[in-house]
């Protein structure tokens, strides 16, 4: 985008001749990747019906653009500003799913977790001893993420665990005024989502008396679809297909990185034998919803299978760092972990029994969240305040995760 790109905006002043409704309060969200967006739509619903807001979307510039981010905001069909021009405008409040951008920015923000919440490793970040504590476990917690020049990045910081609170006093403490711990609005829908299973699997094809099997691998060369190339084909050949729907969640990362074309090509024999693959968009809590079990790795949407019921077999990561008290953590320590010299369904059939066992469902949702089920009420609420709004009287909007759509083979 140069600089004299600009579009027609029903934000600011140069075009409020067009506008049809005036004097709204303007929002801006930012989505630099997918997987920030995919997270801030869940937040838009809070504001619906709300004729004094209008919602506009940018992709802020910073010379290392992901190829698939304008591609998520068109689909979606809202206002995109260019980058140069969205900087320029003045908003009453910021949605950001990542620090980028903000520091172009003066408007309130509120800054949430695109991923499980912040107090995890980053997967590029592991632990190294060589440098400072407060900026070795690249949690996204850490004075670099947070702060700018001695100034809060995000006047509003969501958390989804007290357990990210006390993280926070730790790694930053000059960023604790801005914290509200708000649950987790992710968890939330997927467990709106659970009583209506029968129509996801439906969905996703899977006839009576199948199980649903999710395999699901996060990005970067330690993930299990890294490690693992063949994941997906391994999979399906050991499970009968009369007895098992398979079905494949990737990162979306490794759409936007590798692109959704070189995806379906190394996926093209798994897709023929039968793999039902979701969209990185989206799709992946309605095949939860529907899922027996899951065969995952740290991810964050291996946690969130377990907390929706499936039984969760984990593929190894070796030298992947986890954060104690964390749900991958966690499931590391309570979930069987897959062999691949050893037949699968067997291991399945454990998997089952240590969910049984060890309570993995509920003890996992109690990391996932500590405001189970109010996370959209929490949301709103802090929403308003920075817009200067008073909050509606209608009921916050929780609603399931649409019908899943796979990916044609």
């Amino acid at each position: 985008m140069t600089e004299t790109a600009w579009v027609r905006s029903p934000v600011g002043r140069a075009d409020r001749h067009y506008a049809t409704r005036r004097g709204t309060k303007s929002v801006l969200v930012l989505v630099p990747h997918p997987v920030a967006g995919t997270r801030l739509f869940d937040l838009l619903p809070l504001l619906e019906a709300d004729h004094r807001i209008q919602v506009v979307f940018a992709d802020p510039e910073a010379g290392d653009n992901w190829q698939a981010g304008p591609a998520f905001l068109r689909a979606h069909g809202g206002v995109v500003l260019p980058w140069p021009q969205a900087r320029r405008s003045e908003f009453d409040l910021v949605l950001a799913g990542s620090t980028r951008g903000l520091d172009d920015l003066a408007a309130p923000t509120l800054l949430v977790p695109h991923g499980g919440g912040f107090g995890q490793y980053r997967p590029w970040r592991p632990p190294d001893t060589a440098v400072p504590r407060a900026r070795r476990h690249g949690t996204g917690l850490s004075p670099d993420q947070l702060m700018q020049e001695g100034r809060l990045r995000a006047d509003a910081l969501a958390l989804v665990h007290d357990r990210e609170r006390a993280l926070l006093a730790r790694e930053c403490p000059q960023a604790l005024p801005a914290a509200v711990v708000t649950g987790d609005i992710a968890l939330d829908r997927l467990t709106a989502s659970l009583p209506h299973r029968d129509h996801y699997r439906q969905a996703l094809g899977a006839a009576a008396g199948q199980e649903v099997v999710v395999v699901t691998s996060t990005w970067s060369p330690r993930s299990a679809f890294g490690r693992h190339p063949g994941l997906f084909d391994g999979v399906l050949a050991e499970l009968p297909g009369d007895r098992f729907r398979v079905v494949g969640a990737l990162h979306p990362n490794v759409w936007a990185h590798h692109g959704a074309w070189q995806v379906r090509s190394w996926l093209a024999d798994a897709l023929r034998a039968g793999l039902v693959l979701v969209p990185p968009e989206d799709g992946w809590r309605a095949a939860l919803a529907a899922a027996d079990y899951a065969i995952g790795d740290y991810g964050s949407v291996t946690g969130y299978a377990a907390a929706a019921g499936a039984a969760v077999l984990l593929e190894d990561t070796p030298g992947q760092p986890l954060l104690d008290g964390t749900p991958a953590a966690v499931l590391a320590r309570h979930a069987p972990h897959r062999r691949h010299d050893r037949p699968l369904p067997p291991q399945l059939a454990a998997a089952r029994k240590a969910r049984d066992r060890n309570g993995i469902p509920e003890l996992i949702r109690g990391l996932l969240s500590s405001r189970p089920g109010e996370s959209g009420q929490l949301l709103r609420r802090t929403m308003y305040r920075l817009l200067d709004l008073a909050e509606p009287a209608r009921a916050v909007p929780v609603s399931p995760v649409p019908l899943p759509v796979p990916v044609a083979a």
